[in-house]
């Protein structure tokens, strides 16, 4: 296995994270909303790379009112199965709560079991759905959440 490091998002990661939203994605980001993101003080948009400088995967996350929403994770094919997005989980997870959120939360469509078992893997559990979120196909979404504990968060227990 190849060894990645997980890093902010730069500009010079856009063309590939743009390529990677197409072809995992029905409603794919561009470049430019991409590239929008890198001046948003809400937005942490984290990306995996390899050793050898290539772009495994990235996740986008929003930390708004003491709540961390994941906009987007996704890794390239060859990728997978690599450890990438559990490294880009628990990094976002690890800055949310350094943002002060207390939960992360994302949707997710059902038919993507792959993916269910990767978040409940670390953590997240189901807390609802929303009906026909999804376009091209039309599918609802589950909403995962992780609530941080309180030693997480900086507490005690």
């Amino acid at each position: 296995m190849e060894g990645f490091t997980i890093t902010k998002m730069t500009k010079e990661h856009i063309p590939a994270l743009a390529e990677l939203e197409r072809i995992c994605f029905s409603t794919p980001w561009s470049a430019d909303s991409l590239t929008e993101e890198l001046d948003n003080r809400t937005a942490h948009f984290l990306t995996a790379v390899t050793d050898d400088g290539k772009v495994m995967g990235y996740i986008g996350t929003f930390v708004v009112c003491e709540s961390c929403y994941i906009s987007n994770i996704a890794v390239f094919p060859d990728y997978r199965r690599r450890g990438a997005a559990s490294a880009l989980l628990a990094a976002a997870s690890e800055n949310s709560v350094k943002e002060g959120a207390q939960s992360i939360s994302l949707e997710v469509r059902p038919s993507n079991t792959a993916a269910i078992a990767l978040y409940r893997g670390v953590g997240f559990e189901e807390v609802g759905l929303r009906k026909n979120f999804y376009r091209y196909p039309q599918e609802d979404a589950l909403i995962l959440t992780k609530t941080f504990s309180c030693h997480e968060v900086g507490g005690t227990e």
